[in-house]
């Protein structure tokens, strides 16, 4: 699997990836996402003690090109938030599964995590996107 599907995540149709640590996941946006978006210039994203609903938009990103809604994998509360990112969004352009994380969440019910897309999953779903284009 290449460095643009890291096997220790799982992902949504939305192109969200999320790594779950115990009962913490961290979210942020794909590889793919970040490609079709161009330069990231600004992020919106919660604030620490706000609940995420699954499904529901928690903030956006804003590049040269385009605005795109961001929303939660799975349900939980914000636990932190990727400071980073208020001065320099451009590191999710860099680094969308590392340095590029948006925000940390105390997991509702982990057994979301599990119906969200494996790796290989992901990586069909974004083949047919680009067929598609």
């Amino acid at each position: 699997m290449s460095a643009q599907f890291p096997e220790d995540l799982r992902y949504t149709k939305e192109h969200e990836w999320v790594r779950l640590e115990g009962d913490v996941a961290t979210i942020g946006i794909t590889h793919f996402a970040q490609s079709s978006l161009g330069d990231i210039v600004f992020v919106e994203l919660p604030s620490e003690g706000d609940v995420l609903e699954q499904e529901e938009s928690f903030g956006s990103v804003e590049a040269v090109k385009a605005v795109s809604d961001l929303y939660a994998p799975v349900a939980g509360e914000v636990v932190e938030v990727n400071e980073t990112l208020d001065a320099d969004p451009a590191v999710i352009n860099g680094s969308p599964y590392e340095d590029g994380w948006m925000v940390r969440i105390q997991v509702s019910d982990p057994s979301e995590v599990e119906e969200l897309m494996e790796p290989e999953q992901y990586q069909e779903f974004v083949a047919g996107l680009e067929e598609g284009e």
